[in-house]
């Protein structure tokens, strides 16, 4: 049975921390790859108050079976009380696009 492909959104505060998570996540094969969206703005609400903050937006590509390892190294890495961890089940791909991503997490 073929891996089930995820892409999975977190936020940083900076690039440096949103580096260091990709770089940890891929170089673990945790993640195929991690694609860095700098400057989004995220509006939210947070302890009964409004808020807008600059933040770094990254889109991890696993498996998963990946899943709560990844999960578990967003929280470690991240400075927010409550990091986003929102993960999204890839129903359609390009076949050989999919195959590298299992193949990048797995190494086999």
């Amino acid at each position: 049975m073929a891996a089930t492909a995820m892409l999975v959104l977190t936020t940083c505060s900076d690039t440096e921390a949103a580096d260091s998570l990709a770089d940890r996540l891929v170089s673990a094969r945790l993640a195929a790859c991690v694609n860095r969206i700098d400057k989004v703005v995220s509006t939210y609400r947070w302890q009964d108050a409004v808020h807008r903050d600059p933040e770094v937006l990254l889109l991890i590509k696993t498996t998963e079976a990946r899943l709560d390892a990844v999960a578990k190294a967003i929280r470690e890495a991240s400075s927010y009380e409550l990091p986003e961890f929102v993960a999204v089940r890839v129903d359609t791909g390009a076949p050989a696009y999919l195959a590298w991503l299992a193949e990048a997490v797995t190494g086999s």
